[in-house]
C-alpha cells in the first residue's frame, strides 16, 4: 500500500516563499514517483473547528502516513497559524504515531533553526515521529529566481537527498 504525503506550507502569508518552496517539494517527490498533496494555509479559515476545517482533516489529515512541514520563520519560531491547525485538530488519530520532515526558511542566515525546534517539541508531544534530518534553507529569498525555482545546485542536492531520506523513513 503506497503511503500517503501532505506537505504542509506552513504560513497564511499571500504569494509567500513558503509555498514556492512546498510546490518545489512536491514537483521534487513526483519525479520519484510519489504524490504529495499540498496543503496551504493561505486561505484556510483557522478561526475554529469548522465545515471547511473537519474535511480538510478528513481528506488530507487523517489518512496521511508522512507529512512535510515547509516552516518560515517568524520572530525566531515559526507562523501561529501553523500552531493552530496543530491545536484545531483531532490530535490522536491526526498526529499520533505518524512520520514528519521539517525544512525551515527564512531570509536571514539561520534557516529558522530554531522554529524547527519549537515545532519538534510540538510534534513529540504529540507524539509524530520527526526525521533527524531538517533542512535549514537560508536566504531564501535570494535562492528563488523569478519563476520560483531553486537553481542553487548545493541547495536542490540537499533537499534531494533529505527527500530520499524520508521516503525510506
Amino acid at each position: 500500500m503506497e503511503e500517503h504525503y501532505v506537505i504542509i506550507s506552513g504560513t497564511n502569508r499571500k504569494e509567500s516563499n513558503t509555498a514556492k518552496i512546498a510546490s518545489i517539494y512536491q514537483q521534487e517527490l513526483e519525479k520519484k514517483n510519489i504524490r504529495a498533496d499540498l496543503l496551504s494555509l493561505e486561505n484556510l479559515d483557522l478561526s475554529g473547528r469548522n465545515t471547511d476545517y473537519v474535511e480538510i482533516e478528513k481528506k488530507l489529515l487523517l489518512p496521511t502516513a508522512k507529512f512535510i512541514f515547509i516552516v518560515p520563520e517568524y520572530n525566531a519560531s515559526f507562523p501561529g497559524v501553523l500552531k493552530t491547525l496543530l491545536d484545531l485538530s483531532d490530535y490522536k488519530n491526526v498526529w499520533w504515531g505518524k512520520k514528519a520532515l521539517l525544512t525551515g526558511i527564512s531570509s536571514g542566515r539561520s534557516g529558522n533553526v530554531r522554529g524547527m525546534e519549537h515545532l519538534t517539541s510540538i510534534l513529540h508531544y504529540l507524539k509524530v515521529v520527526v526525521h533527524p534530518n531538517k533542512l535549514p534553507i537560508s536566504g531564501v529569498h535570494k535562492l528563488l529566481d523569478g519563476e520560483a525555482v531553486i537553481r542553487d545546485a548545493p541547495t536542490l542536492r540537499a533537499i534531494d537527498e533529505q527527500l530520499d531520506e524520508f521516503i525510506k523513513f
